[in-house]
């Protein structure tokens, strides 16, 4: 019964603080795309075997796990739709910061993000209609917060797509100017969300108090086995270590801002919902660093870098 109190807590959050989240998300957005080019969609093509691999684990494998982890600790339904919402969103925008952090395979971490980043406008609200449909117990709170796929999309569309067109933009025509602001913009990004969270966390206070115990252990288990899948599946495919660490930060490392953005604009700041998608954009920060800390302590061969 304590549990399921925590389906009817809302999010204290007010209309000018959406304001400030959506635009946010944007701002972090254009940081991204500053880093994209056009040749890295020539690299997939090229070289469409880890894209595939690391493709098939974030927008497949990952949301397999989640209904499964979902079905495991079966927690109270916000909460399971919280971890599909994540499960469904693109990679985040630090995992490309952690993957350098940890001596991976830089480039094809982009690649990842670019095409998960994109193709959200359209995956992202289909794939949460699709597998949330596979969590027993959550038919009658989906009616009640049920989201036209359509107003989902016209909002990745303006808080994802457009910033990114114009940071490739940016990055295409004035690459001086994009190699100069690239840096400073993706520091000023990180300060930005940590500082936005920080004070979501503190204007509800009370609620963390009361319900984050609540998530913490999911969280943790989503987020541990994520990173492990991404590992895994990528030696699977005998892919090199460089790509594999980069495979597995893209799957444990997700777009939290949007889930929370969307959480927002369409969940109605339901409660379980919104602790799990703050508190995996959380974790997952401290989580990323000390895994991309340890793996750039461990390099991988001579042989397998060239390879």
């Amino acid at each position: 019964m304590l549990m399921e109190t925590i389906d009817a807590v809302r999010i204290n959050f007010n209309p000018e603080q959406l304001t400030l989240l959506n635009i946010c998300l944007a701002f972090l957005m254009f940081g991204v795309a500053l880093d994209i080019k056009v040749s890295d969609f020539r690299y997939i093509v090229r070289h469409p075997k880890m894209a595939l691999v690391g493709l098939s684990s974030q927008l497949l494998l990952l949301p397999i796990l989640t209904i499964l982890l979902a079905r495991f600790f079966d927690p109270p339904a916000s909460i399971a739709l919280g971890m599909v919402l994540i499960a469904s969103c693109p990679g985040g925008n630090v995992s490309n910061f952690m993957v350098h952090l940890s001596k991976a395979n830089a480039a094809l971490s982009v690649m990842l993000t670019s095409i998960t980043t994109i193709s959200a406008v359209v995956l992202t609200p289909l794939a949460f209609s699709f597998w949330s449909g596979f969590i027993p117990g959550t038919a009658a709170l989906r009616e009640r917060i049920y989201v036209d796929p359509f107003d989902m999309v016209l909002t990745i569309i303006q808080l994802i797509f457009l910033p990114l067109i114009a940071g490739m933009f940016i990055n295409h025509r004035f690459e001086q100017i994009a190699s100069k602001i690239r840096k400073p913009i993706k520091i000023f990004s990180i300060l930005i969300f940590l500082s936005f969270v920080v004070f979501a966390m503190i204007g509800n206070y009370q609620n963390i108090i009361d319900h984050v115990g609540k998530v913490f252990m999911i969280v943790l288990v989503h987020n541990s086995l994520g990173f492990l899948l991404g590992y895994s599946w990528a030696k699977l495919f005998k892919l090199r270590s460089n790509d594999a660490r980069a495979i597995s930060i893209e799957t444990g490392i997700q777009n939290s801002g949007l889930g929370l953005i969307l959480i927002f604009n369409f969940f109605d700041g339901i409660g379980g919902m919104a602790m799990i998608t703050a508190w995996w954009g959380i974790w997952h920060l401290i989580s990323g660093f000390l895994l991309a800390m340890w793996w750039s302590r461990k390099a991988t061969s001579v042989s397998e870098q060239t390879n």
